[in-house]
């Protein structure tokens, strides 16, 4: 479930890159990490379920369920559920917290559910508990058990020849030598480009890399080298990836910027004008930056919307 460790500051939202990039190639994930599993549900029944609040019985603040995710067996009416979380920080406790919510899960749902949790945290590199026990000398009243995928204790050289997307983005959180994190880069988008995926699931894929393979100077030199080394149109593909990305980003900061500017001069915006700044082209935003040194008021932008909008 969606949580934070007790005084830690996060500048990434690993929970929504995660939910991000397995709700939209959960299959692939599944192929990927559970093949035998993959082979026996029916593709066309997967269906997202709204997320579920739970008071926590641990810490006694509320939780959010990260993925809950309902399937059929192939052939049969059947359904069950997957139960998957994502875990960016290491927790004595998750055994037990994952137990309490599948209790949960099952008395709201009365389903089979299939529970994961996908650590992806840098350290340790120490095996994470993935059983909860109950038991005395003579009774053995409980064994639970889900299904841990410890990404620092993957290598990342084992998935650079996959064709699944997830691979394409997990292996930047995979064990990786300090040495090896450009080359890690070029080889997640050498393999991106080979999938062909659409530009917006490019383009997710893209963004997860970069924001866990961030590269100073020096090791941003040896990453254009490593590109050199795999073939003009890789290369080429792969470039035109990366500036894709900076520019959506670069677009996105504009507008942040701009409706900053907007607000300090104007006040608080209505929703409707801020849904009709985000539709504006890169250069209607650019002209709207240069508008907004003379606005006086709300009237003042409404007018220039609707001659430029």
């Amino acid at each position: 479930m969606a949580s934070f460790p007790p005084q830690r500051a996060e500048t990434i939202d690993h929970d929504q890159n995660f939910k991000e990039l397995i709700s939209t190639f959960f299959l692939e994930f599944l192929e990927l990490f559970l093949p035998d599993i993959a082979r026996t549900i029916d593709p066309n029944s997967i269906r997202f379920l709204p997320q579920e609040y739970f008071a926590d019985l641990v810490d006694g603040d509320e939780k959010i369920i990260d993925l809950l995710v309902e399937v059929k067996w192939a052939g049969q009416d059947t359904t069950f559920l997957f139960h998957l979380e994502a875990q960016s920080y290491s927790e004595t406790k998750i055994n037990r917290r994952m137990f309490y919510y599948l209790a949960r899960l099952h008395q709201n749902y009365v389903k089979d559910i299939y529970p994961i949790v996908i650590f992806s945290f840098d350290q340790p590199y120490r095996a994470e508990q993935d059983t909860f026990k109950i038991e005395f000398p003579n009774l053995k009243v409980l064994e639970f058990r889900f299904h841990a995928i410890q990404l620092n204790r993957l290598n990342w050289r084992d998935y650079i020849n996959s064709s699944n997307p997830v691979s394409a983005a997990l292996m930047s959180k995979m064990k990786i030598a300090k040495r090896d994190r450009p080359k890690v880069k070029a080889e997640c988008l050498r393999l991106l480009v080979t999938l062909k995926l659409d530009p917006a699931k490019t383009r997710l894929i893209s963004k997860f890399v970069d924001t866990y393979l961030r590269l100073n100077t020096q090791e941003e030199q040896i990453f254009q080298a490593e590109l050199d080394k795999i073939g003009v149109d890789q290369k080429e593909a792969i470039m035109q990836v990366t500036t894709s990305w900076e520019e959506k980003g670069m677009e996105r900061g504009s507008r942040s910027i701009i409706s900053i500017q907007l607000e300090q001069k104007l006040g608080q915006l209505p929703a409707t004008l801020s849904d009709r700044i985000s539709s504006l082209s890169p250069d209607r935003l650019s002209a709207l930056a240069i508008a907004l040194l003379n606005f006086n008021s709300i009237d003042d932008l409404n007018h220039w919307l609707e001659a430029n909008g």
